[in-house]
């Protein structure tokens, strides 16, 4: 049974850093690739990065690349995403989710989130 636990998130000010982590199990990151999605509020699921399984290849979404950054360590079966220069539109639930030919990052496994507030 696969099983994603995100922690990390809180509250921060704008141009703040966080760092979030999810670990895993029942998978491995050697054959599935990882990804963080985000809710914010009244809005819905958005795509934030991946991390690809194979070639650990990484991708953002435009709103956070030069900002954000994903990485996984394959040993622990963790996976990070450290969010930099936080703006208030990056308020929402981030949730890592895993991905695999014919399931996309939306609509894999994900875990129950955990809530980034950036706030003055």
């Amino acid at each position: 049974e696969v099983q994603l636990v995100e922690s990390g998130g809180g509250v921060v000010q704008p141009g703040g850093s966080l760092r979030l982590s999810c670990a895993a199990s029942g998978l491995s990151f050697r054959r599935y690739g990882m990804c963080w999605v985000r809710r914010a509020p009244g809005k819905g699921l958005e795509w934030v990065a991946s991390i690809a399984s194979v070639d650990r290849l990484t991708y953002y979404a435009d709103s956070v690349k030069g900002r954000f950054t994903i990485d996984a360590d394959n040993a622990m079966n963790t996976l990070y995403l450290q969010m930099n220069s936080l703006k208030t539109e990056d308020t929402a639930v981030y949730y890592c989710a895993a991905f695999w030919e014919g399931v996309t990052c939306m609509h894999g496994p994900r875990g129950q989130g955990t809530q980034v507030t950036v706030s003055s």
